[in-house]
């Protein structure tokens, strides 16, 4: 296709930025980082890159039941992450699997406001 025009090659979704230096900047405070994705994501996986190239281990899970908690022994601090498509319902169920176990004290890191709004497509704006 010659005459395709692509997008620039470091225009990533907002969301996956966002995310990703989120993990920069908490990497360095916590033990061990818990990135919620699929396997087959590409952000996902990059998110755990990220926080290993910071110096921080880090595990994917899909949910929580694929938590294993040996990996929990030692840990001071756990950073929790996950991918742009990640449900927040996969996020909760990770927590709260944790708290089950360990007294958990929640803290939210925010970067960057995400203050994006998408416009309506014609036909739904009056709806």
């Amino acid at each position: 296709f010659p005459s395709i025009v692509a997008p620039h090659a470091d225009d990533i979704c907002y969301a996956t930025t966002n995310r990703q230096t989120a993990v920069k900047a908490i990497a360095s405070s916590v033990d061990l980082m818990l990135v919620i994705g699929a396997a087959n994501s590409s952000n996902s996986l990059r998110l755990v890159e990220v926080a290993e190239r910071e110096g921080t281990a880090a595990k994917l899970i899909q949910r929580a039941d694929e938590l294993d908690f040996a990996w929990l022994d030692g840990i001071g601090a756990l950073g929790i992450t996950a991918g742009a498509s990640a449900p927040e319902v996969l996020v909760r169920e990770v927590v709260d699997r944790i708290a089950e176990r360990y007294d958990v004290v929640e803290r939210e890191v925010e970067t960057t406001r995400e203050t994006i709004a998408f416009k309506l497509p014609r036909g739904l704006e009056a709806a």
